[in-house]
């Protein structure tokens, strides 16, 4: 079981890491669509776990946001949204291609 959590884990921090490396204006839905893709494909377990990993992620944004970018207004909820869906795309097994932006690199 704790070889299942590390490798779901491993999967969300790819995703993330492979974002912030690409720095690509449009590719942040993509990622998150793959990270939870990734995670879900090892199964039931994977999917929980990209859920709370991905949840989480999204209720501190939306705490820190305000405060370290000086972001309130509704765009950051309506972002929010749009990455729970892109998430949500990825965990029920639908292709995180659907969201990847012309021109990003192959090895993303």
């Amino acid at each position: 079981m704790l070889g299942c959590i590390f490798g779901w884990a491993k999967d969300m921090w790819r995703a993330y890491r492979d974002m912030r490396e690409a720095n690509y204006i449009g590719a942040d839905k993509y990622f998150h669509a793959r990270g939870n893709y990734d995670a879900a494909q090892r199964g039931p377990g994977g999917a929980w776990a990209a859920k709370v990993i991905s949840d989480a992620r999204e209720g501190i944004q939306r705490f820190t946001d305000p405060l370290l970018k000086g972001t309130s207004s509704g765009k950051g909820r309506e972002d929010s949204a749009a990455d729970q869906f892109a998430n949500e795309w990825g965990r029920s097994g639908k292709d995180p291609n659907h969201f990847r932006p012309d021109g990003l690199p192959d090895k993303y």
